[in-house]
């Protein structure tokens, strides 16, 4: 069972938790990461939804809720942790925006790295492949419908060259 952590639209943390699956109480909010990782190369890694998942065989930087009793960095390094196996760097984290979505505010976080696919580890049921990628091949993806809708904007509205 995941608990999340309740928020009020302006971000303050709220002495409620939540349990996932759940419909969300009105006018509250919990966090939800999305963690880039970028190398020296600028190439973004991405990894392989499950095919049992929303969206199951597109591609999607790694994200999630962050669990009760974590801020939004904590839980960006244990989603990509938990979904790739791969341990971040403390001084490799940019947070790039946040933003107030329907009931969640969102963090996007960019992190650099230079690991080789080799040296993930997947988590069985969330992730089945992984690849780095430019950003000519990124939106090729994205014109081809195989990166998860919601993410397209990396480049356009995330990314500062």
């Amino acid at each position: 069972m995941e608990v999340w952590d309740l928020y009020d639209r302006n971000r303050n943390k709220l002495d409620e938790k939540h349990i996932r699956g759940v419909p969300m109480p009105k006018d509250r909010y919990h966090l939800v990461v999305h963690v880039w990782i970028q190398n020296d190369s600028g190439g973004l890694l991405l990894s392989k939804r499950h095919p049992n998942k929303p969206y199951g065989g597109y591609w999607e930087c790694t994200g999630g809720s962050v669990i009760a009793g974590e801020n939004s960095l904590q839980g960006a390094y244990r989603e990509v942790a938990e979904e790739l196996g791969l341990q971040l760097d403390d001084k490799a984290a940019k947070l790039l925006r946040r933003e107030v979505r329907q009931v969640d505010h969102l963090d996007n976080w960019l992190f650099h790295s230079n690991v080789s696919i080799e040296q993930l580890t997947f988590q069985p049921e969330e992730v089945i492949d992984a690849k780095w990628v430019d950003e000519e091949t990124y939106r090729r993806m994205v014109r081809q419908k195989a990166i998860v809708p919601t993410l397209h904007h990396f480049f356009d509205e995330l990314m500062v060259k």
